[in-house]
């Protein structure tokens, strides 16, 4: 059996994004534009304020797209800026984003790469 080798990824930030349904697509575009490599875009249903703000205060239903993309931390700010403003969150009520710094981030890296970083830390 060929060994197994776990490369943990220690200099990572997850991006979490909030949006209106519908938006995903273009922020996630923007995202992959500025260096992000991948996105994950799942639905939610959101509440708060805007819930009672329906007809005769009906409840209304607010569906959200969450999007999480990794980046290293070199990356994030940048990142975070080009997908801030291709979801126009400087307009309320569009949307909020937030980053998370990750202890340890694991998954396939090819042989080359690893050997590059170890050869090249920094």
């Amino acid at each position: 059996m060929a060994s197994r080798n776990f490369t943990v990824l220690t200099d990572a930030t997850l991006i979490t994004c909030i949006v209106e349904k519908g938006q995903a697509d273009n922020i996630v575009k923007a995202a992959r534009e500025a260096g992000a490599q991948g996105a994950t875009v799942f639905y939610a249903r959101g509440s708060g304020i805007r819930e009672r703000l329906g007809i005769l205060g009906v409840a209304v239903e607010v569906e959200k797209e969450i999007i999480n993309i990794v980046v290293s931390n070199e990356q994030a700010d940048f990142v975070v800026e080009k997908m801030y403003l291709a979801g126009q969150l400087d307009t309320p009520g569009k949307g909020f984003i937030y980053t998370t710094p990750l202890d340890k981030a694991a998954t396939y890296i090819p042989p080359q790469v690893v050997e590059k970083l170890e050869k090249h830390p920094n």
